[in-house]
């Protein structure tokens, strides 16, 4: 008899769930973006469960189950457990720092490069994966230097060796919940009851991906509907009609990425044309990729299924007609929401989207805002607290686009140096 079953790798994650689990998606998610190679080995029966794990009944597992290389399992792990598993969740070993780096984006890693290489005491503070939102990219095309395109996660796992090797600490799955700027410091309590200190501090916390604000959209959440190009899940389309929502980079390169696995892809745009907001390569490739189409003027205005999502109701933008279509995945690449909940309570000044107001934008009639207490004009990148920086997506007035983000981070290193001289 034939065994079909693929060797076991002895280096590689091996990732075992049930189909359309929202956890195992997050996990799979997770994986991806921290460039750790696994396999996913999809259980749907007790045959399954006995051949490739050795258990009769596939229901008396606590699903999804990880094994690592050293042949450790873990049950329905959080993220944490498995970063935990990996080494990647530290404590931080010292009391204060020159300067703290919110949000392990292209712009944070960046900043952290730069920073711990010119000898500044740094740390890096990421909630979820490092790469941020351009982590999820399945390709980057049009960053200098590579011109044949790197993978977001890829870029994103580099900068982050490079930031290490230079000194770096790095916190992961670590989330600010409140500021307080005082004594030329800043203060942050986090999730988990710790509390950083800081001389100076940039925030590179970028941006999420906007809601559909449509029934049922939480509830389908991860299982059907997904927020960002989803590249993990590529290799499960095969032979699907799958649908992305946007018409930026990001949903552009999600819909190449699919179209090599999925049998169809159907992108959805409000505008009338993708001119406006797409990069003039990708428009060109979508344009000649025969399972690509794409709809204008259209939007999603809701979702069907009950345990998975099953279809989407399509609404012409222009004569208000709606479509209910079949499908098992819908991923949305829609804009941006700013990740600055914490600067609320503080003396930071944000536009009314949200977004950290940065530099000359500060200045009212010529003079810097009231709440500072600079004798000085704001620096280019600094926030109308003294010592406290922005850069990326986050910051109002930005270049959404993966090399100004870097760039902005490693200008931010130079005006926090500045900032640090002054106050010597």
């Amino acid at each position: 008899m034939t065994n079909n079953t693929p060797p076991r790798s002895a280096t590689k994650v091996r990732l075992y769930g049930l189909p359309n689990s929202a956890q195992a998606y997050e996990i799979r998610d997770f994986l991806n973006r921290s460039v750790v190679e696994f396999d996913w080995i999809e259980l749907t029966n007790d045959e399954d469960c006995d051949r490739e794990l050795g258990f009769s009944t596939l229901h008396d597992l606590r699903l999804p189950m990880i094994e690592f290389p050293d042949g450790i399992q873990l049950f329905s792990p959080s993220i944490r457990e498995i970063a935990q598993r990996l080494g990647w969740v530290t404590q931080p070993r010292f009391r204060e720092y020159d300067l703290s780096i919110y949000g392990a984006g292209p712009a944070g890693l960046s900043a952290a490069v730069y920073a711990a290489s010119e000898g500044l005491r740094t740390v890096l503070i990421e909630r979820h994966a490092v790469g941020g939102q351009a982590g999820t990219s399945s390709l980057i095309e049009n960053y200098m230097g590579f011109p044949n395109g790197i993978s977001g996660a890829d870029l994103a796992e580099r900068a982050r060796q490079q930031a290490v090797k230079f000194g770096v600490e790095l916190l992961l799955l670590r989330e600010g919940i409140k500021a307080e700027f005082k004594h030329n410091r800043i203060y942050v309590d986090l999730a988990d009851g710790s509390q950083m200190i800081a001389r100076a501090n940039i925030c590179a916390t970028g941006v999420e991906y906007r809601r559909l604000n449509i029934p049922d959209e939480d509830r389908l959440l991860n299982l059907g509907v997904f927020y960002g190009a989803g590249a993990s899940e590529a290799p499960m389309c095969r032979s699907e009609h799958l649908f992305v929502v946007g018409g930026g980079n990001s949903a552009g390169q999600a819909a190449l990425h699919f179209s090599r696995y999925a049998k169809q892809v159907t992108m959805l745009i409000r505008g009338s044309n993708l001119a406006a907001t797409l990069s003039q390569y990708l428009i060109h490739r979508i344009m000649s990729t025969s399972n690509i189409e794409v709809r204008f003027n259209a939007q999603v205005t809701g979702l069907d299924g009950d345990a998975t999502l099953r279809a989407i109701a399509i609404t012409d933008c222009q004569d208000g007609t709606v479509q209910w279509v079949d499908t098992q995945r819908l991923f949305v690449c829609i804009g941006g929401v700013p990740n600055t909940d914490w600067a609320k309570e503080t003396s930071i000044i944000r536009d009314d989207a949200g977004y950290l107001i940065t530099g000359s934008n500060l200045l009212k009639a010529g003079r810097p805002p009231t709440c500072g207490t600079r004798d000085r004009d704001p620096f280019f990148l600094e926030t109308s607290v003294p010592g406290s920086f922005a850069a990326g997506d986050v910051r109002h007035g930005s270049v959404k686009r993966v090399a100004s983000a870097v760039g902005e981070g490693a200008m931010a290193v130079t005006f926090v140096h500045k900032y640090l001289e002054e106050n010597a």
